[in-house]
């Protein structure tokens, strides 16, 4: 059944809404997957690659969209973890402005822990290395270094909308229009 290729042809996952599971990172899941839960009758196939795949008794087309049958609920509280603050702040260092990919972004502490901060959504902020440095371990106001938002608990709504802003670097013709569906048309 495994063709050569065929880790190149993931289905883009949507709730029963047609909204995907998640913008970031793009809910979509590995042909296999796919497969199981078309077989299972979990989804609904919306769109279907060219290539075929085949058992001993069937023959099918493997989906490239597929929607689920129960709607899922997205979680009301995010995870505070360190990728989550990024997105929160849209890979943006809150003290200079610099973006950066999340290999090169730092958190910093607004207050710092020996201080008395604590590590939660609204003490820590994305930061640039050479910021995170400069800052060390002042207090805003000291170091003329005041984040440039307000650090504070995102919506898992607010999270998926700023993910929306980062498209991975690949993105099949067949999901375009379920993963910009409620944007704004141009007019003109």
């Amino acid at each position: 059944m495994l063709a050569a290729g065929l880790e190149r042809c993931p289905a883009l996952v949507l709730n029963a809404d047609f909204r995907p599971l998640s913008y970031f990172p793009l809910s979509l899941w590995s042909w296999q997957e796919a497969v199981k839960a078309v077989y299972m009758e979990r989804v609904n196939v919306l769109s279907e690659y060219d290539r075929l795949v085949h058992s001993p008794s069937i023959e099918f087309k493997l989906p490239s969209v597929i929607s689920l049958k129960e709607y899922v609920p997205s979680s009301r509280r995010p995870a505070f973890t360190r990728f989550n603050v990024f997105l929160r702040d849209k890979f943006t260092c809150q003290y200079c402005g610099h973006p950066g990919s999340a290999e090169e972004l730092t958190f910093d502490h607004v207050i710092p822990r020996s201080r008395g901060g604590r590590t939660s959504w609204q003490n820590v902020v994305t930061a640039c290395s050479p910021c995170n440095l400069r800052k060390g371990n002042r207090l805003p106001h000291r170091c003329g270094m005041e984040p440039r938002h307000k650090p504070d608990t995102p919506s898992s709504f607010e999270l998926q909308e700023n993910g929306r802003s980062f498209p991975p670097n690949y993105l099949h013709e067949s999901w375009h229009d379920f993963l910009y569906w409620d944007t704004e048309l141009e007019t003109g």
